[in-house]
């Protein structure tokens, strides 16, 4: 069974995110995320969200001022994601915010793409330690 990517969407949705979230850095983006699906969809669908990753992104004027520059590093921060991803065949169900940094508009993809497995490497870890009472309180 591969691992879908599904879109983190609405104000309220992404806001708890980014500001309950744990925090990651790496050299080019920043991740706010948490494990579990939304809770609006959580609580529609009686415990039957669709397992996966739930992807939102968002690029601040600070980075660029042009738009074209931050939907560009938004693009390639998503596209690594979902081609890291679509190589795996189990991760945890998570709700992750994608914040690209300015030097992902000028580096290589492969770059983009190695701060990818290593934030997924991390999310495994950090998932096998969290109970599952935890995950299970953090969707409410």
């Amino acid at each position: 069974m591969r691992v879908k990517l599904l879109r983190l969407h609405g104000r309220k949705v992404n806001s708890r995110v980014l500001l309950q979230g744990e925090f990651w850095r790496g050299k080019t983006m920043y991740i706010r995320w948490l494990p579990g699906a939304p809770p609006p969809l959580w609580r529609t669908l009686k415990e039957r969200a669709p397992q996966g990753l739930y992807v939102g992104t968002f690029a601040s004027t600070k980075l660029s001022k042009r738009a074209v520059d931050r939907n560009r590093m938004r693009r390639r921060c998503r596209e690594a994601l979902r081609t890291v991803v679509r190589a795996e065949q189990k991760l945890p169900t998570a709700q992750l915010l994608l914040s690209p940094r300015s030097s992902s508009l000028t580096c290589d993809f492969t770059d983009i793409v190695s701060d990818v497995r290593s934030f997924l490497s991390f999310l495994r870890s950090c998932q096998g330690n969290l109970p599952s009472a935890a995950v299970s309180s953090s969707l409410r």
